[in-house]
């Protein structure tokens, strides 16, 4: 698995979405996760027949 450094900003970032004890490779996956599905939304979301 590749290794990132983050700023402390975006640490601090991460540590106000984490929920319990979630692991910030468990945040950064829920965020991918969510951030595919809007792209995949948006995608769609203008393939609208004109018939």
């Amino acid at each position: 698995m590749p290794k990132i450094t983050l700023d402390e900003e975006t640490v601090s970032r991460l540590d106000s979405l984490r929920i319990e004890d979630e692991s910030y490779d468990e945040i950064v996956t829920e965020l991918i996760n969510i951030y595919e599905a809007e792209e995949l939304t948006l995608f769609h979301g203008g393939d609208y027949s004109s018939d």
